[in-house]
């Protein structure tokens, strides 16, 4: 059961990693592929919000990655520290 667990943080940690690369680096390509009802023309004045995001969800990856090499309680109380915030 440890294994899963450890198995669906890794699986949450990289999809918050995919979408600090989305939103910090790829804001105004894949932007506008995935959100197409939006116009065009409000990717590039709003990249600098979208990168602030980014660097939120990559502190929530960094923190549940980090969760997986604490084997004590604390490991446990880091976990659902960052994980309240998914």
């Amino acid at each position: 059961m440890q294994i899963l667990k450890d198995i669906l943080i890794l699986f949450v940690a990289l999809e918050h990693l995919y979408i600090l690369y989305f939103e910090m680096f790829a804001w105004e390509t894949i932007g506008k592929k995935t959100f197409k009802s939006l116009p065009e023309n409000l990717f590039s004045p709003t990249k600098t919000l979208a990168a602030n995001q980014g660097l939120y969800n990559g502190f929530l990856s960094a923190g549940l990655f980090w969760s997986l090499f604490i084997k004590d309680h604390y490991g446990r109380t880091t976990l659902l520290y960052f994980s309240w915030f998914v």
